[in-house]
């Protein structure tokens, strides 16, 4: 009965699996010219639906209240789309000279390039007692960021590894990305108290049309016989995220930390989840843009995958260590206050 409840939360994580095996099982029912019709369902349909449920559910009303902590979304924001992706390029300098499978590197290039995800860093900072606000904020400011900043830093870092031309790349993402966000955005001014009064499983939506995409996409790597992964550049790979992680959130704890910061406990803590987590639900989506064509590009999406999970099940086991800091921290700024 606990298994079938914990499949039950966990049903995306059974999903990308059962999604990886389909593939595996019968590939050419997800490729190119497919009965699926990857090329016009997944690369236009499938992310247009998504990002105009994104959309439909930012609640930017929300955020003028967060917009005057400026140095803190300058702190995160900076460091997710101009440290991280930086830093990894100088690591993964270092690891090329291994023998890790070459298109997981990349992979974990595109990762550092990845913008902020909308919910998992909000509710992880809710979880601890943290600034939900300013986590609010930053992960739906950069999430529209990463719209033009996360293709940018691919097209620099990795270059376009598609036979689709730059410009094309560029008015593709315009018109199944910015377009239907608009729209969505437009379309909730008007049905606002509609959203709130029905609460619509908006992420359920997003991450089932995200199953399609990471099908189909595994079902291009599964047909090209050229292709071979082998169990010990992914086992490394695990073990190099959930390395990055760790030291990414004890970076910001100590930048955030310091006398002169000026930061709360509060920030402190949506600063850590804000800028070490990475969007799956932008990101996949992205990649099948720019990366179209790309005989490894399951290969490049396979450290997203792992990435994903690893930031959920890392950012909630630390929850109760990190909560328990900012509460004896927040007593011990009390008990230094001088009386009014």
């Amino acid at each position: 009965m606990r298994l079938l409840e914990r499949m039950r939360k966990e049903w995306f994580m059974v999903g990308i699996v059962l999604a990886i095996a389909g593939a595996k099982l019968k590939p050419s029912v997800g490729v190119n010219g497919g009965p699926l019709k990857p090329e016009i369902t997944v690369s236009y349909i499938a992310v247009a639906t998504i990002f105009f449920n994104s959309g439909l559910s930012l609640k930017t009303e929300e955020l003028t209240s967060a917009l005057v902590h400026i140095k803190l979304h300058l702190f995160i924001q900076i460091f997710t789309l101009a440290f991280f992706p930086a830093a990894i390029w100088l690591f993964l300098q270092l690891l090329s000279i291994t023998s890790i499978n070459e298109w997981l590197l990349k992979g974990l290039q595109t990762v550092g390039c990845m913008p902020p995800p909308v919910s998992s860093a909000v509710i992880l900072t809710k979880a601890v007692g943290g600034n939900e606000a300013a986590a609010i904020f930053n992960s739906a400011f950069g999430s529209f960021l990463g719209i033009v900043i996360t293709p940018l830093l691919l097209l620099l870092f990795l270059g376009s590894s598609s036979t689709v031309p730059f410009t094309s790349i560029f008015s593709q993402l315009f018109m199944t990305v910015v377009v239907p966000l608009i729209i969505g955005q437009i379309v909730r001014r008007y049905i606002k108290d509609w959203l709130e009064r029905k609460k619509p499983p908006f992420g359920a939506i997003s991450s089932s049309v995200l199953l399609m995409i990471i099908y189909t996409t595994f079902c291009d790597t599964f047909s090209n016989p050229h292709i071979d992964l082998d169990k010990f550049s992914l086992v490394l790979i695990l073990f190099i995220i959930v390395s990055i992680q760790l030291s990414f959130m004890l970076l910001t704890f100590i930048f955030s930390t310091r006398n002169n910061s000026g930061f709360t406990p509060a920030d402190t803590v949506a600063i850590i989840f804000c800028s070490t987590h990475k969007s799956l639900t932008l990101g996949i989506p992205m990649l099948k843009i720019v990366f179209a064509g790309h005989e490894h590009l399951s290969l490049i999406s396979v450290p997203l995958l792992i990435y994903h999970p690893a930031q959920i099940l890392l950012g909630s086991v630390l929850v109760p260590t990190i909560k328990s800091w900012m509460v004896s921290r927040q007593k011990g700024v009390k008990l230094t206050r001088p009386p009014v």
